[in-house]
C-alpha cells in the first residue's frame, strides 16, 4: 500500500508590529496589524508583553487626581493632590504639605523668575496656589500693605486682628514687617480663623505680645479672582490663566508670579462661542527661525493662533488665524511633542502642525488615525469623565492616551518610532506625570504609581490578549484546516503561561480560555547584587518554540493569544502554522 502523501504545509507570519487597528476591515488588514492588541506593545523589531507598576508612594486619602513636578535648580519634587490636600511623594509614604483644595483637578507649570523657581497650579475654585521651593500658598485678591491692630501669641502661634475685614483666605502669603519684638516679622503662610483675625506660625517664641505693630503684605493677583482659574500655561515669561466658563484669559507682567492681571477677550474673534478651554505653547519654523506661538483653544474646537510678546502692544502681538477642529472636553487636551503641539479633540489626537496646514476633514494627518473609531467611541462615551491625559515617556518611545472608562481607566499607547497602538489595561490611572531621570509615575487611588517599573502589577500577574489581523496564507480563496500553530516567543527569567487558539473567516470572538494561575518564575541573578555560585545565572533572552494544536476550517486565519505572567521579561517575534489546503469550496 501506498504511503499517504503529505498534505500539511507551514507558513510563518511575524508577530503584528504594525499594532493595533480600530479603523480598517478585517478583510483589508495588513497581516502584521492586530484585531486586538492587550497589554502587549508593538516595537520596530517584536511585540512585548508590557512591564507593570510598583506603588511607589502609599498613604493617600481618596483618587489622586493630579501629579505635578516641581523642578528646582538643583531638585525634583513630586507631590499629588488628592480629596483636599497636597501631598509630597518622594517616599514610601506620603507627606500631607497643604489642606484646603476645594477639588484635587490641578492644572500647572513651572516657571522661573529672578526671585527663584515656581510651580503655578489652579483647580477653578480655590485661589491661585504657588509652590515656591520650600512650601504651598495660595494668591489673595489684593497685595495692598495692611495695619494690623493687635499681634498676640501663645508659645509659636502669633494671631493677628485687623481693625476692618482682612478678606484673605487660609493659605495665603503674608509678608510681616515693622514689629517689635522683631520675632514677628518675616514671611508666613496664614490660617484664617476669623473676620478679623488670622494666625501663623513663628520660629522663635517672643518674649511678649507685639509692643509695635506693623503691617502686613499679602502676595497675590488683582483685577480679577483667581479662584475663577482653570488652566495655567507659561508663555515667553507670562503667566496665562484661563477663566473658568468664558472666553478669558489673564496674564501677568513679564517674569512675575503675582500682581497686576490683564486681560484678552476672544468674544470677538470665537465665532462658535462656547469657552476657552486651554492654551498651549507651540514652536514652529515660520521662515525667519524658530519663534512660539500662542495658542487658544475652546470647547467648540475654534483654535486661535497668536505670535508675539506682550499683549498690550500690538506692533508685537498679531492673530495669526483661527482654525476650526473637533470639539474639545477636557483641561489636559494640550500636549507639547517634539516640534509639535499634540491636541486632543472628539476626531482624534492632532498634530497642529498638520492639521492647521490641511484639513479637517482628512482624518490621516491625526496620530489616533489606526484607532480613529476606538478613540472616537471612547470619547463619545466617557467625555464627561475626568482622566483624559497625554503624556510622553521617552525613555519607552512610547505616548501615552490615558482614558478613563466606566469600569476603570486604561491606556492607549502609541510607538513614537513606528506610530502602531496598542491598549492597556490594569492600570487604573486618573493622571500621569515624568519626574526624576525621565520616569512616569501616575496617580491612582490612594497611592502613587511607578509606572513600567519590574515584570508584574504589584505583585500581581499581567495578563495580555491578542488577536492577530487575517492572512490567506498566500493561498486567496482555498479552504484550509488549520491544525497547529507554534509562536515563536523570547522570554528572560522564565517562561509565561500561554494560550494559542485560531479564529477563522474574519470571527472576533475569542479562541483562548482566560488564565488565572500563576507561571513559573526562575530567578536570575543581577550582577553586583546577587551571590556567585548561589543565583542563576542567565545569558539572556531564551527562545522558546512549543506548538499548540488548533482545530478551525477556513478560507483565512487569525491567530489568538492570552498570556499570564509574573516577572517575566516576553518578546513575541513571530508565529508558525500548519494547515492542510483544500478546494475553493
Amino acid at each position: 500500500m501506498q504511503p499517504k502523501p503529505r498534505t500539511a504545509v507551514t507558513a510563518s507570519l511575524a508577530a503584528p508590529i504594525g499594532g493595533w487597528n480600530a479603523r480598517d476591515s478585517l478583510a483589508n488588514m495588513n497581516p502584521l496589524d492586530a484585531v486586538q492588541l492587550v497589554n502587549f506593545f508593538p516595537t520596530p523589531t517584536d511585540v512585548t508583553l508590557r512591564q507593570g507598576y510598583t506603588k511607589y508612594s502609599s498613604g493617600l486619602v481618596g483618587a489622586v487626581n493630579t501629579l505635578m513636578n516641581y523642578d528646582g535648580a538643583s531638585t525634583e519634587t513630586l507631590f499629588a493632590a488628592a480629596n483636599d490636600k497636597i501631598f509630597r511623594c518622594d517616599s514610601p509614604t506620603a507627606v500631607s504639605v497643604f489642606t484646603g483644595l476645594l477639588n484635587s483637578k490641578l492644572q500647572h507649570v513651572n516657571c522661573s523668575t529672578i526671585g527663584g523657581q515656581y510651580l503655578s497650579a489652579v483647580n477653578g475654585q480655590n485661589q491661585a496656589l504657588l509652590y515656591d521651593g520650600s512650601m504651598w500658598f495660595t494668591l489673595a485678591a489684593t497685595s495692598t500693605p495692611v495695619v494690623m491692630s493687635t499681634i498676640t501669641h501663645l508659645t509659636t502661634i502669633a494671631t493677628v486682628t485687623t481693625a476692618t475685614a482682612h478678606s484673605l483666605q487660609s493659605g495665603n502669603r503674608v509678608i510681616i514687617t515693622g514689629c517689635t519684638p522683631s520675632d514677628y516679622n518675616g514671611t508666613y503662610v496664614i490660617t484664617v480663623t476669623g473676620t478679623n483675625t488670622f494666625t501663623y506660625n513663628l520660629a522663635t517664641t517672643p518674649a511678649t505680645n507685639a509692643t509695635v505693630v506693623g503691617t502686613y503684605t499679602v502676595l497675590g493677583i488683582t483685577g480679577v479672582d483667581s479662584s475663577t482659574f482653570v488652566h495655567v500655561n507659561l508663555f515667553k515669561n507670562r503667566l496665562y490663566y484661563t477663566q473658568k466658563d468664558s472666553l478669558k484669559v489673564y496674564y501677568l507682567g513679564v517674569n512675575a508670579i503675582a500682581g497686576a492681571a490683564s486681560v484678552l477677550d476672544f468674544g470677538g474673534i470665537a465665532r462658535m462661542g462656547g469657552y476657552i478651554q486651554a492654551m498651549g505653547t507651540w514652536t514652529i519654523d515660520a521662515g525667519q527661525g524658530v519663534d512660539d506661538y500662542a495658542v487658544f483653544v475652546t470647547s467648540m474646537g475654534e483654535v486661535i493662533v497668536y505670535n508675539g510678546t506682550d499683549p498690550t502692544d500690538a506692533a508685537t502681538w498679531a492673530l495669526k488665524g483661527v482654525w476650526q477642529l473637533g470639539q474639545t472636553f477636557n483641561r489636559r487636551c494640550f500636549f507639547k511633542w517634539s516640534g509639535d503641539l499634540l491636541l486632543l479633540t472628539q476626531d482624534g489626537l492632532t498634530p497642529l502642525a498638520s492639521a492647521l496646514q490641511s484639513s479637517r476633514l482628512d482624518p490621516r494627518i491625526n496620530l489616533t488615525d489606526k484607532i480613529y473609531y476606538a478613540v472616537s467611541q471612547a470619547a463619545t462615551d466617557f467625555y464627561d469623565l475626568f482622566g483624559w491625559q497625554i503624556n510622553y515617556f521617552a525613555s519607552q518611545n512610547m505616548l501615552i492616551l490615558n482614558i478613563p472608562t466606566d469600569i476603570g481607566n486604561e491606556q492607549y499607547v502609541m510607538h513614537t518610532i513606528t506610530k502602531a497602538w496598542a491598549r492597556f489595561t490594569g492600570i487604573n490611572a486618573h493622571c500621569f506625570e515624568v519626574h526624576g531621570k525621565a520616569q512616569m509615575y501616575f496617580g491612582s487611588d490612594g497611592y502613587v504609581g511607578k509606572f513600567y517599573d519590574g515584570f508584574d502589577d504589584a505583585g500581581s500577574n499581567i495578563v495580555a490578549t491578542a488577536q492577530q489581523a487575517y492572512s490567506y496564507f498566500d493561498a486567496l480563496g482555498q479552504l484550509k484546516r488549520f491544525t497547529l500553530v507554534r509562536p515563536i516567543l523570547q522570554t528572560y527569567n522564565g517562561v509565561p503561561t500561554v494560550l494559542c487558539g485560531l479564529s477563522v473567516d474574519y470571527d472576533t470572538q475569542p479562541q483562548t480560555n482566560q488564565i488565572s494561575f500563576n507561571p513559573a518564575i526562575v530567578n536570575i541573578g543581577k550582577w553586583d547584587i546577587s551571590l556567585w555560585d548561589k543565583a542563576n545565572w542567565g545569558g539572556g533572552l531564551v527562545v522558546t518554540k512549543l506548538w499548540q494544536g488548533v482545530s478551525a476550517i477556513g478560507f483565512s486565519g487569525s491567530v489568538n493569544m492570552n498570556v499570564a505572567s509574573a516577572g517575566i521579561e516576553l518578546h513575541w517575534v513571530s508565529t508558525d502554522y500548519v494547515m492542510e489546503r483544500g478546494g475553493v469550496l
